[in-house]
């Protein structure tokens, strides 16, 4: 593929797709190039019963908005890739699929240049938009579990049957732990859950979903500054599910039904495996999040003139917990690793980048002339990864584009 184009966007999901239909509508030639489909990460880095947890109706990308018979639901896999589909048929955006980037780079007389399959392409401007789920994250003391042992990463994992018999560990507690959780044990699995500390929110608040309450009170338009430390760019988003109609799904659920809940995982010693005493703080915290959140509402409520909701606030969970599981004894033969994804851009060869990986950059746009990016966590805005909020960033920096090229 040795050619020239005046924009490469490098990513065809949903922050590359929505730069696209941007600099389309602007007339600007750009090609979208993608190591596999159009929304890939959703095809291949989801469990077979996935859910969204945003409900249908806040869907909302460049040129598209849900118009289904089930606004209030939660789109499966399935269904959010044909929605995928129809949006890219709508707009035709130039893709190139299975082309794999492996790296970017100066080019010697001016722009860029894109390594593909060992040929090269030439971009005058380059959007990295290759999404927030590069590299999974393994915890410290990951490498002393037994060689033997099934080990899964949350991307590959896609039902129950498709693990060996036996009882399971997941390591992690966000969103897709506490959701694979679930469902293992429904499957009659005995799960253990090795939690860290995550947000949680009831799935509704006086009758109306909490993303409603999140979008009208402003609580997704935080920006990074607003943030305790750069390090909360990696905070879980709260712990729910969009599940059997949405419901409920925390630490207290899971709890209840019969999940082993645990303390931070520290590492094994043989098969024994140890865990933190840390499962109080780590409950505690999400419950001061949900305490943060309720703030959010109040104010929405007094400038809104909404009836301030009648809360559900659970008292302080305290549960006697283990710090040590042996492997054999418990029958564990599955561990799952939901311990979150880090930033990968080791393929982009210019030193624009911060100590924890994340790019340096305002309002997508870096100090090196022509580079942008998209779908960064906590880009602009605590909702600029997602598919509520991408479309924002995207008309931002299909702008600035437009207007640096004049």
């Amino acid at each position: 593929m040795d050619r020239s184009v005046d924009v490469a966007i490098i990513g065809a999901g949903q922050a590359g797709l929505a730069t696209s239909w941007y600099l389309g509508e602007a007339g600007v030639d750009h090609l979208v190039l993608d190591s596999g489909r159009v929304a890939e990460t959703w095809r291949s880095r989801r469990w077979d019963s996935f859910r969204l947890i945003t409900p249908n109706w806040a869907i909302g990308l460049p040129g598209i908005t849900y118009a289904g018979d089930d606004p209030d639901g939660y789109m499966t896999r399935a269904e959010l890739i044909g929605f995928f589909e129809s949006w890219a048929a709508s707009f035709n955006p130039p893709v190139v699929a299975n082309t794999h980037v492996s790296q970017l780079e100066a080019a010697s007389i001016g722009g860029f240049l894109l390594t593909v399959a060992g040929e090269q392409v030439r971009a005058r401007t380059v959007v990295v938009a290759s999404g927030g789920y590069q590299k999974p994250h393994r915890p410290a003391g990951a490498e002393s579990l037994p060689a033997g042992l099934h080990q899964v990463l949350a991307e590959d994992y896609r039902n129950p049957a498709s693990l060996p018999p036996g009882n399971v560990l997941i390591v992690g507690s966000g969103q897709t732990g506490c959701q694979l959780a679930e469902e293992l044990h429904q499957a009659g699995r005995r799960v253990f859950l090795a939690c860290g500390r995550c947000p949680w929110v009831p799935r509704r608040v006086d009758g109306r979903d909490f993303v409603w309450w999140f979008k009208e009170s402003g609580f997704m338009d935080r920006t990074p500054d607003k943030l305790p430390s750069p390090a909360a760019r990696l905070f879980g988003n709260p712990q729910a599910t969009g599940h059997e109609g949405g419901h409920d799904l925390n630490f207290r659920t899971l709890h209840a039904t019969g999940v082993e809940l645990l303390g931070r995982f520290l590492g094994a010693d043989g098969s024994t495996l140890r865990f933190a005493d840390d499962l109080a703080a780590s409950i505690d915290f999400g419950d001061a999040r949900w305490a943060d959140i309720r703030g959010w509402i109040d104010r929405l409520c007094a400038r809104a003139d909404i009836k301030q909701p009648a809360y559900e606030i659970p008292a302080p969970m305290r549960i006697k917990t283990r710090t040590e599981l042996d492997l054999v004894r418990e029958g564990i033969n599955t561990v799952i690793w939901t311990s979150g994804y880090r930033p990968d851009y080791s393929w982009v060869k210019f030193p624009i980048f911060d100590d924890m990986g994340f790019p340096v950059q305002v309002d997508g746009q870096t100090s090196v002339l022509g580079l942008y990016f998209m779908g960064v966590h906590w880009m602009r805005k605590n909702k600029s990864a997602i598919l509520y909020g991408v479309g924002e960033d995207a008309e931002i920096v299909a702008r600035q584009i437009v207007e640096n090229r004049s």
